[in-house]
C-alpha cells in the first residue's frame, strides 16, 4: 500500500497496481495489443488462426458479447475501432466461426509487399526473431578446503570400519564378564 500518488495524501491508500495505473495510464487503444501481436506474426506467416479466448488473453480483458453472437462485428470496416486494430497491422478477417469460437486473419497485399505499397526489395527487412542470449552457468569446482574436509571424512569412516570388530553369528557382542567366566569351547547349558 502506498499513499495517494497524485496528492501524496497518507489517508488515501492505494495498492501498488492501482498506483501504477494512475501514474502510467495506458496510452494505446483497447485493441493495441492485438495490433502488436498481428504485426509480430506478420514476419512468420500469411494467415493466423486465433481463438476468441486467445484474443482475450492477448488483450488482457474480455471481448464484448457481440463478438460471440454476431459475425458483423468481424467486418473489415475501418470505421470500427476494433477492425482498425487489425487493418492497421496489415491484416483482414478471412473467416469467422462462431460455433467453434475462432477467427482467421489473412495478411493484406500491402503488408506482403512492404509497408504501404513499397516493394520489399527496396527496404531491408528487419530480422523477425532474435533469440535472447543465454549465459550457461559454468559448473563450479568445490574449493580445496571442502575437498580436503570430505577426504578426511572418508578416511575417518574407513578407519572406523576397519577398527570395529566383525561379529559372526550373533549381532550382539558378548559382555566382558561373560568372556571371563566361560571359555570359548565350553558354554553353559
Amino acid at each position: 500500500m502506498v499513499p495517494d500518488v497524485s496528492t501524496g495524501d497518507y489517508t488515501r491508500m492505494f495498492c501498488l497496481n492501482c498506483a501504477r495505473r494512475i501514474v502510467s495510464p495506458r496510452l494505446s487503444s483497447k485493441y493495441g495489443a492485438l495490433t502488436g501481436h498481428l504485426k509480430f506474426r506478420a514476419a512468420f506467416t500469411d494467415t493466423v488462426k486465433l481463438s476468441f479466448a486467445r484474443i482475450d488473453g492477448i488483450l488482457g480483458e474480455n471481448l464484448p458479447i457481440s463478438v460471440y453472437r454476431d459475425e458483423k462485428w468481424w467486418t473489415n470496416s475501418p470505421n470500427n475501432v476494433h477492425a482498425k486494430a487489425w487493418l492497421d497491422a496489415g491484416w483482414k478477417v478471412q473467416e469467422v466461426n462462431l460455433e467453434e469460437g475462432y477467427v482467421v486473419f489473412k495478411k493484406t497485399e500491402s503488408a506482403r509487399t512492404g509497408s504501404f505499397g513499397r516493394k520489399a526489395s527496396r527496404t531491408k527487412a528487419p530480422k523477425p526473431f532474435m533469440p535472447v542470449h543465454v549465459r550457461i552457468p559454468k559448473s563450479r569446482k568445490p574449493s580445496k578446503t571442502k575437498v580436503s574436509k570430505l577426504y578426511a571424512r572418508l578416511k575417518n569412516l574407513e578407519r572406523n570400519r576397519a577398527t570395529t570388530p566383525r561379529i559372526h553369528g550373533s549381532f550382539k557382542p558378548r559382555p566382558s564378564h561373560e568372556k571371563r567366566l566361560f571359555k570359548p569351547e565350553k558354554k553353559p547349558q
